[in-house]
């Protein structure tokens, strides 16, 4: 049978990522925390997994948004609304890929933003630092 555009579009949309702290399928999450409650009559992600997505130091990737020093907290919410929409969407499957990780089977890559959103981010982080090129890879843990 060939596949018609709306099953297509249809296969794309409300599915979990295979990855490290989502739900197998999207269902509803009444308790969700913080920024990560407009996903919650539809949900990838825990209540659990919503609290730690706005902790400085959260387990769910041994990740601290301080670790270069205070972020402030108008640039913190740019990542935490990130981390969310990662976690917690089940409206990112045109753009899941497959990943090579121990920790996940896919990721998410070129999802769109919208320029209001990537200007504000900018402009809300513009004067916050990091210490590393790149967030995904290369990280020492040997100190903890």
């Amino acid at each position: 049978v060939p596949a018609t555009a709306t099953t297509v579009r249809d296969s794309l949309l409300n599915v979990c990522l295979d990855a490290k702290h989502h739900k197998t399928a999207p269902g509803p999450e009444g308790q969700l925390y913080g920024q990560c409650t407009p996903w919650k009559d539809n949900a990838c992600c825990t209540a659990n997994t919503s609290v730690q997505a706005h902790q400085d130091q959260s387990y769910l990737y041994n990740f601290n948004w301080d670790h270069c020093g205070i972020m402030p907290e108008k640039c913190k919410r740019h990542f935490i609304q990130d981390t969310c929409l990662y976690e917690c969407s089940p409206n990112l499957g045109p753009w899941i890929k497959p990943a090579d990780s121990s920790w996940r089977k896919e990721r998410i890559l070129h999802v769109p933003l919208c320029l209001e959103d990537c200007e504000q981010w900018w402009e809300d982080c513009q004067n916050a630092v990091t210490c590393k090129v790149n967030w995904h890879k290369g990280w020492n843990w040997t100190t903890g």
